[in-house]
């Protein structure tokens, strides 16, 4: 099942991407989670997916893989950031009829589609909408969060901003630097070998989330690189679930 993104009342002109549902067929718990994949901003990665969407459903939760804009079809930020959060608006405002709770209205995200699901987080206040753009809670995959400095991934940045941007624009998509006591509560883990994205990434969000006083998880796991997705050889999706479940997103904000 297929459903078009709307427009968000400020949003950018350009085609409606789509979201692709996964809907529990039994057990469904009310949450629902808007995955975004991986794939540095020029492509999505299908582990990071459906392969998502396909387990959590398992589990009760209704997904939503939300195929946002890319570099390599010619957008830059902000068109990645508006998807998100048109995503958001699409699914809480049929939340009835998906069978989700829309005060458990989660995002998650690996790689670039974590720093995604982080802009999310952080800048849902910059629309304005009739219904909340603001998520629940998120789940942060080895995210990468920092444009800027030793631990930034810059192939990402690059891709998302463009060669060159000016240190403004850098600033504006630099996740840590704009957590706030609105920001919703994450669940996170990276691993220390990840050669890709630095795990100090995950570390400075959680550390943004402490010094706001919002509740977070962070499992930092000795072995495995990037990418590892539910091929990881620990039990990060089942804590995920967990925290999830244990719903303590739904009284922060």
């Amino acid at each position: 099942m297929k459903i078009m993104i709307g427009k968000l009342a400020q949003g950018s002109t350009g085609p409606a991407p789509e979201i692709e549902c996964w809907l529990p067929q039994q057990n469904q718990n009310g949450l629902g989670l808007l995955i975004f994949p991986g794939g540095g901003y020029g492509g999505h990665a299908e582990h990071e997916g459906p392969g998502y969407a396909e387990y959590f459903s398992q589990f009760g939760v209704a997904c939503f893989v939300v195929r946002y804009r890319l570099s390599s079809k010619g957008f830059r930020y902000p068109a990645m950031l508006e998807d998100a959060l048109a995503a958001v608006c699409t699914v809480r405002g049929a939340a009835r009829e998906l069978g989700v709770d829309p005060h458990k209205i989660g995002v998650m995200g690996s790689s670039a589609g974590g720093h995604l699901a982080a802009h999310t987080l952080v800048a849902w206040d910059r629309y304005e909408d009739p219904i909340s753009l603001r998520p629940d809670f998120g789940v942060l995959c080895y995210p990468v969060i920092t444009s800027t400095g030793e631990f930034c991934h810059k192939g990402s940045i690059e891709n998302l901003l463009g060669p060159n941007p000016s240190p403004a624009l850098l600033e504006e998509v630099s996740c840590e630097k704009h957590v706030t006591r609105n920001t919703p509560p994450c669940f996170m883990w990276h691993t220390t070998e990840d050669r890709g994205v630095p795990v100090e990434n995950s570390m400075m969000f959680a550390s943004a989330l402490r010094k706001q006083g919002i509740p977070f998880e962070l499992h930092v796991y000795a072995k495995g690189d990037h990418g590892l997705g539910l091929r990881a050889p620990f039990a990060w999706a089942q804590d995920c679930l967990r925290w999830m479940k244990e719903g303590q997103f739904v009284a922060c904000g």
